[in-house]
Parts: C-alpha cells; sequence; structure tokens
C-alpha cells in the first residue's frame, strides 16, 4: 500500500478546537460494511445501533500531563515529553525533547519550580533517558509541573476545562499521553441505554504512546514500524469476550488502542505485555467485529486501522460523506460506528 492512498482532503476549518459542551451530542456516522450505506445519527443513540448481547471494549487508560516545560543551564527552553517510565531502570523515564539544539548525554534541565532533571543518555534515536536529580521522582514532577500534551492541530493553549474534557469519564489507570479519544463521546447516561439495551462493556488498558500518533513516513505503508505500546486484559475482560463470542454477540472495540490491544491478545495469547502491531489493509481481524472511532489524520496508523476494518474505498466515501456534511474531526470531534 503506497502511502498516498491515505490521504483524504480535510478542510481546516473542520478540525474541531474545542470539545462540545455535552459529550454525547457528538455526530455519529454509522457505516455498515455489508449494504456500504451510511447513515447520520448522534453519539446519545449509539444503543440503537447495536443489540443484546454485544460487547463494548473499552481502553479505560488515563491521561497524564506530561509535557514538561525547563531550561537548560544556559538559559535555553526544553520541552520533553515524558512518554513513559522504563521497568528496566528504576526511576528513570523515557522522554521526547523539543530544543533549539540536540542535548547531549549528562545535560541538566531546571524546571520553574527549581527541580531538576538530567538526560542520562538515549534509548534510541528521539528517546531520552530522563532521570531526576534530586528527591522528588519524576512521577510527582509529572503532577507537580506538567500540562496535558494535546495534539498539535489543537491550536490553542490548553485551558483548566481539557484536564475533564481530554479524558474518559471511565478513565482509571494513569499511563498515557494522548487520550483514547473515540471513548470521549460516553456519559453515565449513554452507558445507562445501552444497558437497557443488553449491550455489557468491559475493560482493557492500553497506555497510548508515540507510537499511535507518530506519522507515517515511508513510501510504503508495510514498511513502517510502530513503538511499542503496554497493554493489559483483565481476567474478566478475557471472560467477557469468550463469553459474547459463545453467545454470538459482537466485540464492538471502541477506538483504534482497543483494536490493537484485543488484536495483539488474539495473536499471541498474552493478556499483558507490550504490543508493537501495525494494523493496515490486508490484516485480518480475529476479535474485533465492529468499532467506534472518531475521523482521524490523513497518513496515519489510526486511518490504515480503519481502512483495514472496513476497506479503504468504503472509509475514504465515508469520509467524503462526513466533510459534505460538516461533521467535526480529530480528537475533540464526531463519531463514526462501523459495523
Amino acid at each position: 500500500m503506497r502511502l498516498e492512498e491515505l490521504d483524504y482532503e480535510l478542510p481546516e476549518e473542520l478540525i474541531a478546537q474545542e470539545p462540545l459542551a455535552d459529550r454525547d451530542q457528538a455526530r455519529l456516522l454509522v457505516v455498515d460494511r455489508k449494504r456500504r450505506t451510511f447513515e447520520h445519527s448522534r453519539f446519545y443513540k449509539l444503543a440503537r445501533h447495536l443489540g443484546d448481547g454485544d460487547l463494548l471494549v473499552l481502553n479505560n487508560t488515563r491521561v497524564v500531563p506530561a509535557r514538561i516545560m525547563a531550561r537548560k543551564e544556559s538559559g535555553g527552553q526544553v520541552e520533553l515529553l515524558m512518554v513513559r517510565p522504563m521497568a528496566e531502570r528504576a526511576g528513570a523515564w523515557l522522554a521526547m525533547l523539543r530544543a533549539h539544539r540536540p542535548l547531549k548525554s549528562g545535560a541538566r534541565l531546571v524546571l520553574d519550580s527549581g527541580a531538576a532533571l538530567r538526560i542520562a543518555g538515549y534509548a534510541r534515536p528521539g528517546r531520552a533517558i530522563v532521570e531526576s536529580e534530586g528527591d522528588v521522582s519524576i512521577d510527582q514532577l509529572i503532577h507537580e509541573s506538567g500540562t496535558l500534551a494535546l495534539p498539535h492541530y489543537i491550536r490553542r493553549d490548553v485551558n483548566p476545562d481539557d484536564f475533564d474534557d481530554y479524558q474518559t469519564i471511565y478513565a482509571e489507570r494513569e499511563g498515557s499521553i494522548a487520550a483514547p479519544t473515540a471513548g470521549l463521546h460516553f456519559t453515565e447516561q449513554t452507558f445507562a441505554e445501552l444497558a437497557r439495551a443488553g449491550v455489557r462493556r468491559a475493560f482493557i488498558t492500553l497506555h497510548i504512546g508515540p507510537g499511535t500518533f507518530a506519522p507515517l513516513r515511508a513510501p510504503e505503508v508495510e514498511r513502517h514500524s510502530m513503538e511499542a505500546e503496554w497493554y493489559t486484559i483483565a481476567r474478566e475482560t478475557a471472560e467477557a469476550i469468550d463469553y459474547a463470542r459463545r453467545t454470538g454477540g459482537r466485540i464492538v472495540a471502541v477506538g483504534t488502542s482497543c483494536v490493537r490491544t484485543l488484536e495483539s491478545y488474539a495473536v499471541t495469547g498474552d493478556p499483558e505485555g507490550f504490543t508493537g502491531l501495525f494494523i493496515f489493509p490486508g490484516f485480518r481481524f480475529k476479535l474485533v467485529d465492529a468499532m467506534v472511532t472518531n475521523f482521524h489524520m490523513p497518513r496515519s496508523t489510526p486511518l490504515a486501522l480503519v481502512m483495514a476494518l472496513a476497506g479503504r474505498e468504503l472509509v475514504l466515501d465515508a469520509y467524503r460523506e462526513a466533510v459534505r456534511h460538516r461533521y467535526r474531526f480529530l480528537s475533540y470531534g464526531d463519531a463514526m460506528l462501523i459495523l
């Protein structure tokens, strides 16, 4: 698959800059793969499109304020995006850095609070190993000095409301640097309607990192390598999946992170670990029957995954339909249900 096959025309004015006041009022484009039809709906009506025995699988990761601003001892500003703690090196974190010039190992970075970080080396190009110089842990520094890392296409500063808006209502396990945005539309009322319709729910955790949002650059999509992200599937979730499959219910994944987690589990049988599974057209799905998703950037791994599930031409037709009807795109935008 050529990279340009993941292109579509996205008018800039359709990129949502703010969330809706009411999450579940988002528009919902229902895509029927067998009939190749589209239906325009609203997210609060999701239960009407699912059935008794279906299982919604959601990602309960919680976004951390992973963006930290610091200064070099020479005064130059440095932006750090704290990716994840290093299991193999206690207290150290992997981080992405943005500075005027590359930082060498041993560089010292000072926060406004007076706390200091040190670049202990590089795990790979573009992934610094960062350690705290004092008694305060990096985890504590993130919560004291960090802010949310909203996507680059949201062209405004983070405001206090984002700390709630850019979080699902069921977020529980801290560790993501970006939200599982397909889940942002759910409310307690939506869940109540789903329960009344006989739709059950279960949770996985995948901590979203650079692997999900790194742009595709290889001319041939298949050559792209995704950076691994940590996931876990609880025993009760595995049991709920088995029950749904035995009783004829559909597995409905909420977001690309859930799809990758479920399909990684289907391939390896491992309920926990790191996954670098890259799903693109030609992939054979083993667990996922349907999915809820937002509208994604051109030339992105989430868009490749959606095309793998629904087919490239149908997805491009759906995106053109959404553009014609002025849907809101990307993280704070509207949703799609692929059946």
